[in-house]
């Protein structure tokens, strides 16, 4: 028994206490725990937490066999969510709702006899709300269920559910017995209750809407922009001190051009990309790179992409060459395969943006993706092209909460969930967790976990991640560098629909190493990904997300 998997379960359940749609029942557990005897707040947590549990495993039970999609849990859930909102806002509705719960209320004394001190009574009210709550906790629910539902139905499975439903019965256990206080001292709920009433409504209903234009509300810190117009008449987000460029050292070879030197291109601007081909952020900045050479290359702009390898395999000259065909790359590429070049200008980060003026200073840097307007306009000035022009349109490729960057070696493995732990360097059977938070992953079957990748060393060895994002992407390659296969599932089906470029139906084919898109969902959402190794051998390196 994993007594660290329920006990995190009962965390999780605790946590479901800070919903927005606890409000449409908080009314009903304080008017239910001032009447009745004093076992009546117990009965009513026992109650609360059968139905919840009965809940959850029916759903468990019901999503596996119907194969339903948890789309239609989150929607439902929010129409149902709408209709409490509603109800509270209207008093004729509100007073058929009050005269329901009224009733179940009464058949619960019936049923409970006056010798239990309500304790019976209050297990009818605590099932009601039970489930009334459960299902209006969909949004939320509807992740965990993701986890939960998918794993085998065995006596763990249902402590860690039974777990769960404690955890959030508690607070529940602790309004109950708090409730003739809170509604005795409270005074404003009694003479004010049409207005708190409507209040909750309020809040309800724009919780709501909030949730189901999820990706509307995301927009706002993560729009795309429209193109804008670029005048140059400034530096902008320049350098307050710029600085001699370091010159190139270190480089292997050169792609697309003899070999440069940054003396030489004095009286040029020259824009410095430090990238690597598997880097889905540097991928994502290539578009506009190109485009840049294509629009100013004849105006005196020089790009020199710098490639700086992050995993061994990137430094295979011929990888290299498959990249810049692939991403159609015309300007000059720097192999800076013992990262020289790298350590002289003290860089960081892939990609990182180094614009040299033609004095030779660095004036301007940007790391990571955006900017692309104020890094184009910066090119200009520093061109001295005074005309205006249009900028490319930035799109956003990140959405709010998504999951980070997973690296699948033990050298900057973080977030791993399965039994044992990892491994370094030895082949090991490994298990997947019963419960899989947010965020976290885990590998079944035999597996050999080195710094910078984990080797499948059977057909059938797996890995399950619970995310949350659009778009998932996987870096992946062969031992023996043949082709070999794997297979995926989101949420424990065939992808379909919501299939990668690169995995169609979930069939993935990997013929080298390279960067895998596995996952394109309609929208950004919470899903569990299942990877399974067709052949051993398959290796894996790291995850990166986007929309």
């Amino acid at each position: 028994m994993n007594i660290p998997e329920i006990g995190l379960a009962f965390l999780e359940g605790v946590a479901l206490i800070v919903s927005p749609c606890i409000l449409p029942v908080l009314p009903l557990v304080l008017s239910a725990s001032i009447e009745g005897g004093r076992k009546r707040p117990y009965g009513i947590i026992v109650g609360f937490v059968g139905a919840f549990s009965i809940f959850v495993l029916g759903s468990r039970a019901l999503i596996t066999a119907l194969h339903i999609d948890l789309d239609i849990i989150k929607y439902g859930s929010l129409a149902l969510l709408l209709a409490f909102g509603l109800v509270l806002l209207s008093d004729k509705l509100s007073a058929r709702f009050s005269q329901w719960t009224q009733g179940a209320a009464e058949l619960g004394n019936r049923l409970g006899a006056q010798g239990h001190g309500g304790f019976l009574s209050g297990v009818s009210i605590g099932a009601l709300i039970g489930l009334v709550w459960t299902p209006c906790a969909g949004p939320i629910l509807a992740a965990v269920l993701v986890q939960v539902i998918r794993q085998q139905t065995d006596i763990q499975g249902i402590l860690v559910t039974i777990a769960f439903a404690i955890g959030a019965g508690v607070p529940m256990l602790i309004m109950t017995l708090a409730g003739r206080k809170i509604m005795g001292r409270l005074r404003f709920f009694t003479t004010h209750a049409e207005t708190v009433r409507k209040s909750f409504g309020v809040i309800i209903i724009l919780s709501v809407l909030l949730l189901a234009f999820d990706s509307s509300a995301q927009s706002l810190f993560t729009s795309d922009s429209p193109s804008s117009t670029l005048e140059a008449t400034r530096l902008e987000d320049g350098l307050a001190t710029p600085y001699a460029a370091p010159e190139f050292t270190g480089i292997e070879s050169w792609l697309n051009s003899p070999p440069l030197t940054l003396q030489s291109l004095r009286g040029k601007a020259v824009l410095i990309d430090f990238w690597t081909y598997s880097c889905i952020n540097c991928v994502r900045t290539l578009p506009y790179l190109t485009a840049w050479d294509k629009k100013y290359r004849d105006k005196g702009l020089v790009i020199i992409g710098v490639h700086a390898p992050e995993f061994e395999f990137e430094k295979k000259i011929d990888n290299i060459k498959t990249a810049i065909a692939k991403y159609g790359i015309a300007y000059p590429v720097a192999v800076d395969n013992n990262l020289s070049t790298w350590v002289a200008f003290k860089n960081r980060y892939w990609p990182a943006h180094y614009l040299i003026d033609k004095e030779g200073r660095v004036v301007y840097t940007h790391f990571g993706e955006g900017k692309y307007s104020i890094t184009e306009n910066n090119i200009r000035y520093v061109l001295g092209l005074k005309d205006k022009a249009e900028a490319m349109p930035e799109i956003s490729t990140i959405s709010l909460g998504q999951t980070p960057e997973t690296y699948l070696g033990y050298a900057r493995a973080e977030h791993f969930a399965g039994k044992p732990d990892l491994q370094e360097d030895v082949v090991t059977a490994y298990k997947v967790p019963l419960f899989l938070p947010l965020n976290e992953w885990a590998l079944a079957g035999k597996w050999k976990v080195e710094a910078q990748k984990s080797t499948a060393q059977e057909k059938g060895a797996a890995l399950q991640l619970n995310f949350r994002s659009k778009k998932v992407f996987l870096v992946m390659g062969t031992q023996s560098g043949k082709p070999a296969k794997a297979t995926l599932k989101l949420n424990g089906e065939t992808p379909g629909a919501s299939s990668g470029k690169d995995a169609p139906n979930g069939n993935i084919a990997i013929s080298g190493h390279a960067l895998y898109e596995l996952i394109h969902q309609s929208e950004t959402q919470n899903s569990l990904l299942e990877i399974t190794a067709q052949d051993p051998g398959v290796e894996i390196y790291a995850f990166t997300f986007g929309k």
